[in-house]
């Protein structure tokens, strides 16, 4: 049998021998240097070992040449890293993480209950994170069957101005639809409904600074709108990244509300 795989392969692990045993993000590059897959650690070295180490990847390490890495203060800063990378980069063995999903959420604003992208809501005006219209048409649905609430005002579906609608006739909506509820009564149990969703609404005025350390690095990871607009050594310099952000990153909320809502990260308005 040729030694020239084993050799292939000893090469491979002296290389990934020189990465850091500290968080961060690491990329297997083939030899033209294209990114073949993208992932993160809080232990880059051991990670990328384990990587080569594995059977069901040899197809990734016969094609790989290099490895790099993006060092980062603790495993927030990584996930957020590497969400952004893989959404740039588009690697071959990455099959997670590709596109920039857009969530909605429900707007109670004057007269009028809307769904909108949740980037472009306000977030004092904005309840709830869901992935489709759908899903939010159905949490409004929901909300109808509990409060006695009219599809017509929700704007689940149309209902003739003046006539009740087909729910009142069931008696399973109060009758704002045909004056026999105040606009005013309906929309305090409409809000009393929809309180559950909006803590997982953005909860900032603004973008926000995430300080995350580690013994030799500290970064403060800029966000906004549950979007992660970069990283940067200093209060001064984070502000610098406070630019609107794209779009809602899915991703981003994944990695964010559990610390964020459960505030076991120290947050800095900027």
């Amino acid at each position: 049998m040729s030694s020239a795989p084993n050799a292939f392969r000893s090469t491979l692990v002296a290389k990934a021998a020189s990465l850091p045993r500290l968080p961060g993000v690491y990329t297997f590059h083939d030899a033209a240097g294209t990114a073949l897959y993208i992932g993160k650690s809080v232990d880059i070295r051991r990670r990328v070992m384990d990587h080569l180490r594995a059977s069901d990847e040899q197809r990734l390490v016969d094609r790989t040449d290099a490895f790099s890495c993006i060092r980062t203060a603790g495993d927030i800063g990584a996930q957020l890293l590497e969400a952004r990378l893989i959404k740039q980069a588009k690697p071959l063995f990455n099959q997670k993480l590709r596109r920039n999903k857009r969530l909605c959420t429900i707007v109670l604003s004057g007269d009028a209950v809307r769904i909108e992208d949740v980037h472009a809501a306000d977030p004092l005006q904005a309840y709830g994170l869901f992935p489709s219209r759908h899903a939010a048409i159905a949490a409004l649905q929901r909300l109808a069957d509990e409060h006695r609430l009219c599809y017509g005002r929700l704007g689940v579906e149309s209902v003739r101005a003046g006539a009740p609608c087909f729910r009142h006739l069931l008696k399973r909506c109060s009758g704002v639809c045909n004056g026999m509820e105040s606009t005013s009564a309906h929309d305090e149990r409409l809000q009393a409904g929809l309180a559950c969703y909006h803590q997982r609404a953005w909860p900032y005025p603004g973008a926000i600074g995430i300080v995350e350390r580690s013994e030799d690095l500290k970064q403060i990871h800029v966000v906004r709108n549950w979007t992660y607009l970069g990283s940067a050594p200093t209060i001064a310099a984070a502000r610098r990244l406070d630019t609107p952000a794209a779009g809602f990153d899915r991703d981003g909320y994944s990695v964010l509300a559990r610390p964020l809502l459960g505030e076991s990260v120290k947050v800095i308005g900027l």
